[in-house]
């Protein structure tokens, strides 16, 4: 998947400026990285889930549908607690906020043959 879209300035800054958390209960299967909602700035983590979704790519993981967008070589998506469908939720609803490299994407890995 090809970017043709940047993340604004702020969101560029939040970005790295964030104190994103290892997912420890993934490391074997999904490795991946997130951020929590009441953690960070909620006004930019709300913004960061519109650009996701605005400006990313519907995908699958597995049975599920996410919206995904790609930077830099690392893929964001947004998850809310609870089971369902993600593309129903609000934006206020969302979460948490996950990335990873690419080459850890379920699209990825099983384009390649390589899921857990």
């Amino acid at each position: 998947m090809t970017v043709t879209t940047k993340w604004p300035e702020d969101l560029e800054q939040f970005i790295h400026a964030a104190d994103w958390t290892y997912a420890k209960t993934y490391a074997k299967t999904w490795p991946h990285e997130y951020l929590v909602k009441e953690r960070v700035d909620e006004r930019m983590f709300l913004a960061m889930v519109r650009h996701i979704r605005e400006h990313g790519y519907k995908a699958a993981f597995y049975r599920q549908e996410y919206t995904y967008f790609q930077k830099d070589g690392l893929v964001y998506w947004t998850m809310v607690p609870e089971e369902g469908d993600p593309k129903w939720y609000p934006v206020e609803d969302e979460t948490i906020i996950n990335r990873c490299p690419v080459e850890n994407t379920y699209e990825y890995r099983l384009k390649n043959d390589t899921l857990p």
